[in-house]
């Protein structure tokens, strides 16, 4: 693995699934709700299975690969920069990066990646609603820990088409202040 082309904090700050307004108080109130039970509504019936994503990290540098998920599990196959796998269920992740051999273990219990992960995924609770953007064919959600928010905050799009969501960008924000963003091709 070059230096450089990305830090493994940076990667599992995926998906998975963070730019909108960084507001932090809780979204309350008509079609806001509604919105956002149409989106906890699709994570508990998502299914993506080797969907090609592309990744750009923090630094700018970009990777590619396949990308399975479904509520509690996460499996991210990277294929550039080089061969990279992440795999991830409800409390904990596996990074292997195949260059150098190397093999990560991640808890997930604080990070961004976590919220996306719980089986259900419920948008309340433990996880706060910071923002509900609704434009015409797009729906964008911002997410971050309710018990801490400056933990990152991950920002979700979707393509709304006659009444249907389509995840297609997932934009996370790290306690770091660094962007990842993984968009689903």
């Amino acid at each position: 693995m070059s230096k450089g082309v990305f830090s493994r904090r940076s990667l599992f700050a995926l998906a998975p699934l963070v730019l909108a307004a960084c507001a932090t108080q809780q979204v309350g109130g008509g079609p806001q709700n509604a919105t956002v039970n149409r989106v906890e509504a699709y994570f508990h019936t998502v299914n993506l299975q080797d969907a090609p994503f592309t990744q750009i990290w923090p630094n700018g540098a970009s990777g590619s690969g396949l990308i399975t998920y479904r509520p509690g599990y996460l499996d991210m196959r990277f294929t550039t920069p080089h061969e990279m796998e992440l795999k991830a269920s409800e409390r904990s992740a596996v990074f292997t990066d195949a260059a150098n051999g190397s093999v990560t273990h991640i808890g997930l219990g604080h990070s961004a990646l976590g919220m996306l992960l719980s089986n259900p995924v419920r948008l309340s609770g433990p996880v706060m609603v910071s923002d509900v953007q609704q434009l015409r064919g797009l729906v964008q959600i911002s997410l971050t820990r309710a018990d801490n928010p400056s933990q990152g905050l991950i920002t979700l799009r979707f393509r709304d088409e006659q009444g249907a969501l389509s995840l297609y960008d997932v934009r996370i924000l790290d306690a770091q202040r660094k962007l990842t963003q993984i968009r689903l091709d």
